[in-house]
């Protein structure tokens, strides 16, 4: 789990770009870094252009995949780039549509 804390009180949060890349839903942090400062990834239905924008427990991430739109619900933050088994228990995927 992130440890890194929000100024305010909002809880622990962590780097879009890092979240990404640490629950494998990109190849590298920097695949991450351009699809976020390219505008090409939304955050809570708002459009990121920053790879440093904080995301939080409970946030939505909609992006581009190779096999479509993807959307995603953070459940925890990784602390680590782990085993893929390890970095799905991070997030809950959402089927557009459902």
């Amino acid at each position: 789990m992130a440890d890194a804390s929000a100024p305010g009180g909002h809880g622990p949060s962590l780097r879009i770009d890092k979240f990404l890349w640490f629950a494998r839903l990109a190849q590298s942090r920097s695949v991450a870094q351009k699809l976020a400062e390219d505008g090409h990834i939304r955050l809570n239905g708002r459009r990121v252009e920053r790879a440093h924008a904080p995301v939080r427990t409970g946030d939505l991430i909609t992006f581009p995949h190779p096999s479509g739109v993807r959307v995603v619900r953070i459940i925890q933050l990784p602390g680590r780039r782990g085993p893929a088994p390890e970095a799905q228990c991070c997030y809950e995927e959402l089927k557009l549509g459902d």
